[in-house]
């Protein structure tokens, strides 16, 4: 289960990503442009370090794009070019956001995820009973009963996709939601505004 906190961020998420993405040649997306957020979910670090959360962002046009996202207490080495923003949470303290494609505990947890039918983390709420309403859901499409842990990853990115190789098969990303990807295994998405597969397992 992913434990969410109700606190102050700043930036903001989206905040963050507006000014990330125009710098990314994959988005399209411009400075100053009206950026929606019309789904996200989240997957377990099983050492509870680390937050994953993968963002759905809607640009002004319409497009879907695909944007996880790391969340660590300090810096990730060797990482300087996937950092996102620093971002100060009004309970955790200052948190270093990278781009999800080049930490390896996004790769371990996505594989996991693809490889074994796996699905989203439910949402707890800090220091409180219950759970968050979910603002999107993913289902992994393979059987496998485990996958290897990832350690080290090496990521590319070609036109809207982003190949992320881990050592034990490769992470093909959609960075737009129905760019065209290669048959394999897949992680697919759905949010409140439609679905979409968003990454595929590859040998």
């Amino acid at each position: 289960m992913a434990v969410i906190h109700r606190a102050e961020l700043r930036p903001s998420k989206l905040e963050a990503l507006a000014a990330w993405l125009p710098d990314q040649p994959w988005s399209g997306v411009t400075a100053g442009e009206d950026l929606g957020i019309p789904g996200k979910f989240r997957f377990d670090d099983p050492a509870g370090e680390v937050g994953v959360e993968t963002i759905l962002v809607r640009t002004a046009s319409g497009r879907v794009l695909h944007a996880p996202l790391t969340y660590r207490g300090a810096p990730l080495e060797g990482a300087d070019d996937f950092l996102v923003t620093e971002m100060d949470h009004s309970v955790l303290g200052r948190r270093w956001v990278y781009d999800a494609s080049g930490d390896p505990v996004y790769a371990d947890v996505l594989r996991r995820a693809i490889a074994t039918g796996g699905h989203e983390a439910e949402l707890t709420r800090d220091g409180a009973p219950g759970t968050w309403e979910k603002e999107g859901t993913a289902t992994g499409s393979g059987t496998a009963q485990d996958s290897p842990t990832v350690t080290s990853v090496a990521a590319r990115t070609t036109g809207d996709t982003t190949m992320i190789d881990t050592g034990d098969g490769t992470l093909v990303l959609a960075r737009v939601v129905g760019a065209a990807l290669p048959a394999g295994e897949t992680l697919t998405a759905a949010w409140s505004e439609g679905s979409g597969v968003l990454a595929v397992l590859l040998p």
